[in-house]
């Protein structure tokens, strides 16, 4: 992939820059937000902007409306907790291409920051309509994307809009997440030890193709684990099973066993009679899990193994917890995990941990700050590291 053009040397003098940002954070039944960590991560590339003389017109979507009004999944939480965060003055608009964003992005003076309604609204965004990417553009004169999060999709506000502008450039935080995961694809230090788990193989099948040859160990958990049991003509009781993907593993299996990458599975699991957090459980070798239990972690050996693996490496890709991280009963491996790949980042290594549930794992386990970096998109990181395009990266102005 190309180095894209960033805001190295920007003048925003008389520039009003449209940015592309994510903030599809989390809210409550009352609609506060829970975690603003997306919102945090942008405010580096809003405060430059605004320091550099221009004013900000913000672009995002939240939720999935399906192109109609919702009130549900409205970003007026999200004005509200940027005018708590920022020092200027935030402005919010009811709508995208309408009215009242065209008047506010005319009144906008510099060093002021306006906050466009959720631009999922209008069918136009999900469709890549070129209509509505024309409306969004004609509302500022030179356009940023700072939501990695959002790359994967060729949607309007990533991909349409940048047609209309001679340069697009990159924000600080779509940077700092193609600099760490292009690293890792393009010139990966030895060791190179992926991690995956998560529930299905179905989500993680372009980059476990993708990663073969590539890493030097690939380490597998989570509920996927028993799709590859089941292929290898084991027992699973009632684990998880991922029967639209049972062909896909056995294709996984085959092609590692051709390939440079130490493909590598538990050795054993923390089984349990029920999937609750009180529920009896026991630790059993893979090859014995009982017929009605189910598989909810891994097991001492695996932990052990996979921990003498990561400390090592140099670099390491980390996707998808080990196992039901969110019932303490269940979340040994996980933990341990995690502090394997900050013990390793501790000594040097880059580490790179993407996927909502491993970054909530990181967070809940205190040890974001040992990580060299948190993806801020789980679905795009998968892509990126799968091999695939990213529609709203490759709009995006080379170097």
């Amino acid at each position: 992939m190309n180095r894209k053009r960033n805001l190295d040397g920007f003048d925003g003098n008389g520039q009003k820059v449209l940015v592309r940002v994510d903030f599809n954070v989390p809210l409550d039944k009352d609609r506060n937000i829970t975690d603003d960590t997306r919102i945090r991560e942008t405010l580096p590339t809003i405060r430059r902007l605004l320091d550099s003389g221009a004013a900000v017109i913000l672009m995002s979507h939240l939720g999935r409306p399906k192109g109609k009004i919702d009130p549900a999944a409205s970003l007026r939480p999200v004005a509200d907790r940027l005018a708590e965060l920022l020092p200027c003055r935030v402005r919010f608009a009811t709508d995208t291409v309408g009215p009242d964003a065209t008047a506010q992005a005319a009144a906008l003076a510099p060093g002021e920051v306006l906050l466009l309604e959720n631009v999922r609204f209008n069918p136009g965004e999900t469709a890549n309509d070129a209509g509505f990417a024309r409306g969004l553009s004609a509302l500022g004169t030179c356009y940023v994307n700072d939501a990695f999060g959002s790359a994967h999709r060729a949607h309007a506000s990533t991909a349409g809009i940048t047609q209309f502008f001679p340069v697009n450039r990159a924000g600080l935080l779509m940077e700092r997440e193609l600099e760490h995961l292009g690293a890792l694809v393009r010139d990966p230090a030895r060791p190179y030890v992926a991690v995956l788990g998560g529930a299905k193989v179905s989500g993680k099948v372009d980059v476990i193709r993708n990663l073969l040859g590539k890493v030097d160990t690939l380490l597998l958990g989570g509920g996927m684990i028993f799709t590859f049991f089941k292929v290898a003509g084991l027992g699973i009781g009632s684990s998880l099973l991922d029967e639209e993907s049972l062909e896909v593993a056995r294709e996984i299996t085959a092609l590692a066993k051709g390939s440079s990458t130490k493909l590598v599975l538990p050795e054993d699991v923390v089984v349990a009679d029920a999937f609750n957090d009180a529920a009896q459980r026991r630790t059993v070798l893979v090859s014995d899990i009982p017929d009605g239990w189910m598989g909810l972690d891994i097991g001492p050996q695996t932990v052990a193994r996979y921990r003498s693996l990561i400390e090592p490496a140099r670099s390491i890709f980390w996707n998808g917890p080990m196992g039901v991280f969110e019932l303490p009963s269940f979340a040994v491996g996980t933990r341990a995990v995690g502090e394997a790949v900050a013990l390793a980042t501790d000594a040097g290594a880059r580490s790179v941990v993407g996927g909502g549930d491993s970054v909530a794992a990181v967070n809940q386990l205190g040890l974001a700050s040992r990580v060299s970096h948190i993806s801020t998109g789980g679905g795009a990181s998968l892509e990126f590291m799968g091999g695939l395009e990213l529609p709203g990266v490759e709009a995006l102005t080379d170097a």
